[in-house]
């Protein structure tokens, strides 16, 4: 499971090639990486993890958090790397900006239907917050989207724009250490 965590956040970092703006459609907003988001001592430390981590197995009895890797996360609850998993540590430079981010979506909140949107967690990759653990607080946006949208599917990315802030928000699913006050909601196409 960490791991998976540590692949992931690699396949976000080196693939920036994934985030080729529109430009139909990043006109009036600045397209950003989900790297970007992240104070660069947080990125540095998960790019670079300990060793003991190197050693695990994906899906052997120590890559589930409640076996020996949950022992070794508490010990090392002060280690940079286990810091970063769980930062809340922002780039202020973001916060009242207008910005396009791509993702998917996680549903909090809906309108008419059940998939009507009008609340939810953007993650930088599918399966975020559904599986445990979550992204690290500054690696998930809370957006508001009072007009809401149709979520055909939770295996398709999308682009978010609006305005984003620097605030936490906290749920039983996840907290982030971002908001977005979505404007515009499109399908992701390179």
């Amino acid at each position: 499971m960490i791991n998976t965590l540590i692949k992931m956040l690699a396949v976000v970092v080196l693939l920036p090639g994934l985030l080729a703006p529109n430009a139909a459609l990043a006109k009036d907003y600045r397209t950003i990486e989900w790297t970007d988001l992240m104070p660069a001592d947080d990125l540095d430390a998960l790019l670079n993890p300990p060793e003991y981590l190197n050693e695990i197995e994906d899906g052997s009895e120590e890559d589930r958090i409640a076996s020996q890797v949950y022992s070794a996360v508490k010990q090392a609850n002060d280690s940079a790397y286990q810091r970063a998993l769980s930062s809340t540590r922002v780039r202020p430079e973001f916060d009242g900006q207008s910005l396009r981010v791509p993702g998917f979506i996680v549903p909090l909140e809906f309108g008419a239907t059940e998939k009507h949107v009008t609340r939810f967690f953007l993650v930088p990759y599918f399966g975020a917050c559904i599986h445990v653990p979550p992204p690290p607080p500054n690696q998930i946006i809370y957006a508001e989207y009072d007009k809401g949208f149709v979520l055909e599917s939770l295996y398709d990315p999308y682009w978010i724009s609006g305005v984003l802030t620097t605030s936490l928000t906290e749920n039983d699913t996840a907290t982030s250490a971002y908001s977005i006050k979505v404007e515009r909601v499109a399908p992701y196409t390179e």
